[in-house]
């Protein structure tokens, strides 16, 4: 009779298993109002052991930025990837489709605006920011072959995304959110 050993959890593992809870709990409280205590204990870990994967909440914040970058890199790249031609204008519109789905998933999103509030008070939450974005507008600018323009609106559109999908606008009918949500997805 074989006895089934129990696997145990490499630190890389563990420590991607704390980054994708911590999104959830940086998303529903931002970088301000989360703990470590919580996240730990979404993650059924220790916080002790949360302090052995991350030196600090400020180092756990800036990787979980990070690892969202992560998500919006790939979702760019199946965007790219599945766009029905090779224009800049195509390959934008696939992209921005791609990355209208994940940001259905309202955890991802909000960590993007926690992360960007963060930013104004905090140098390490800004520098992964900005590195972010510009691996991303880099990625796009290359990816797309579109002038600086049509990159800068493709971001811009983003961002308005973000606005529309943070404050509920399709769910007020008026001139205003119409006038905001003309001509973008929501998923």
């Amino acid at each position: 009779m074989k006895t089934e050993q129990r696997r145990l959890s490499t630190a890389e593992e563990r420590r991607e298993t704390v980054l994708r809870t911590a999104i959830g709990a940086f998303a529903a409280r931002g970088y301000f109002g989360t703990t470590t205590t919580e996240v730990a204990k979404a993650a059924g870990i220790s916080q002790a052991y949360v302090y052995r994967l991350f030196p600090n909440k400020e180092a756990l914040f800036t990787a979980v930025v990070e690892y969202c970058f992560v998500q919006v890199r790939a979702a760019f790249e199946r965007g790219a990837a599945e766009a029905t031609g090779s224009t800049p204008e195509a390959v934008l519109e696939s992209m921005g489709d791609a990355y209208a789905r994940l940001i259905s998933d309202n955890d991802l999103l909000l960590v993007q605006l926690h992360a960007q509030a963060a930013a104004i008070a905090e140098p390490a939450v800004r520098d992964a920011v900005r590195a972010g974005y510009a691996r991303t507008v880099e990625y796009v600018r290359g990816a797309c072959g579109g002038s600086a323009q049509q990159i800068q609106q493709f971001f811009a559109t983003g961002m308005l995304c973000h606005l529309i999908v943070a404050i509920d606008a399709t769910a007020v009918d008026a001139p205003w959110t119409r006038t905001l949500s003309a001509g973008i997805t929501h998923y």
